[in-house]
């Protein structure tokens, strides 16, 4: 029986990226290539540089897709959006190019990305990148972020 192989950053210590592209993401084999379903992850801490003022910009990341023979490994994940803290990019780039990079690797039969920005100058920016389309049968719910309303 052929030993089947983890990926290198599963269970081992992992340093933060020190940008997006030196980040690694890796997959796994879908146990389930066969039956359409969704998977989301939801990473409310994403940061990012404005690439005008240096200062930092904050979102809440959705990403759902419906894969088909590949999944993302979670923790390669967490460590490639966690790159982008140092890493100078408006809101639209860093979603979309999350969104690219995820349907590059994955191949999935449909991907949605959303990226909530907080707002900086007075304006919130939301971004959203879609890629294949939804399967019937899978269950896809709202991305569950309220849009900004202001305090009060």
């Amino acid at each position: 029986m052929a030993r089947k192989s983890r990926p290198p950053l599963l269970g081992r210590p992992a340093a933060l990226p020190a940008s997006p592209a030196a980040a690694q993401l890796d997959r796994v084999p879908n146990p389930h290539p066969d039956t359409p379903y969704a998977a989301r992850f939801t990473f409310p801490e994403f940061t990012a540089l404005c690439p005008v003022t240096g200062q930092p910009d904050f979102a809440t990341i959705v990403i759902d897709y419906a894969p088909r023979s590949w999944l993302v490994e979670s923790k390669s994940l967490k460590l490639y959006l966690n790159s982008f803290r140092n890493h100078a990019a408006f809101h639209e780039d860093c979603t979309v190019s999350i969104g690219k990079r995820l349907v590059a690797l994955l191949k999935p039969r449909w991907l949605r990305i959303g990226g909530y920005f907080h707002p900086r100058g007075g304006m919130p920016i939301d971004v959203f990148f879609e890629a294949g389309r939804r399967p019937a049968g899978a269950w896809t719910p709202d991305q569950g972020v309220p849009p900004y309303r202001g305090r009060g």
